[in-house]
């Protein structure tokens, strides 16, 4: 007997490179993907994004909640959403930091995963 899959089934680099994408397509800013599969035993992929503000960092989560949704893309659980300074968005093998602007260099989760591979993303 074949299980139907409840969610979308893909590789963990391709996930987060669809999920950069969504963070694009609502002006998330400097996106950078870093594969930590080597280094975490939690999850494959890191991605960190800045944001203009509150206001837009929420939107960034929103429309990822919304297309992950859409896509049967899984969906673990959010942190920080209501004070929208950190923004933690775990995606299971994709975990997404939105920062706003000014308060990601003083978290550094880049300089966190110096080691791992890094992609800075382009459309």
């Amino acid at each position: 007997m074949n299980k139907e899959k409840k969610y979308l089934v893909m590789e963990s680099g391709d996930k987060a490179k669809l999920v950069a994408d969504w963070l694009d397509e609502k002006q998330g800013e400097d996106i950078v993907m870093l594969d930590v599969s080597g280094f975490s035993s939690v999850t494959d992929q890191v991605l960190v994004v800045s944001a203009r503000g509150m206001k837009h960092a929420q939107a960034l989560a929103d429309h990822l909640l919304d297309q992950a949704r859409e896509k049967t893309v899984e969906y673990l659980g959010m942190e920080g959403y209501r004070s929208a300074e950190w923004l933690l968005v775990d995606l299971n093998d994709v975990v997404v930091h939105i920062f706003q602007k000014e308060l990601r260099g003083f978290y550094n989760i880049e300089g966190m995963w110096a080691e791992a591979r890094r992609t800075d993303y382009t459309a």
